[in-house]
């Protein structure tokens, strides 16, 4: 009996907890970036892009990540259009490169491209927060 009134007791604290928690989540569709406000947005062909051919928008964004992480490193400055430039340099790239590319090349692109912004970005994260970019 006391086994029971314990599990049901914990029951009570479990459910009462997950729904505080669910209720302080709060959906926005406010996508105000938090550092550099006049970040460029995506070409609308990329938002635009068909849900079978989303691995090439990944693609897409993993080269432009890796890219502006080697810009903070080469430059060793983090302002707004050194970290968030156009989007041309990341489409040229992709076009160039992996336009005519098989869905599997993609995806081994995509990670080759976010491990190396993942290696970059040790070194480029401590710049933008001196900056206050990050």
């Amino acid at each position: 009996m006391m086994r029971a009134v314990a599990i049901g007791s914990l029951l009570v604290v479990l459910v009462a907890t997950a729904g505080v928690a669910e209720r302080n989540l709060i959906p926005t569709l406010d996508n105000e970036p938090d550092v550099c406000p006049d970040q460029p947005p995506e070409p609308q062909w990329m938002k635009d892009i068909d849900a079978r051919e989303s691995h090439k928008r990944l693609l897409i964004q993993q080269i432009y990540r890796a890219q502006s992480m080697q810009r903070i490193v080469e430059a060793q400055s983090c302002e707004c259009p050194t970290r968030y430039p156009s989007w041309e340099a990341a489409e040229g790239v992709f076009v160039e490169h992996f336009a005519a590319s098989e869905y599997w090349d993609i995806v081994e692109a995509t990670s080759d491209y976010r491990r190396q912004a993942n290696e970059l970005r040790r070194e480029a994260m401590p710049i933008c927060q001196v900056a206050g970019n990050w």
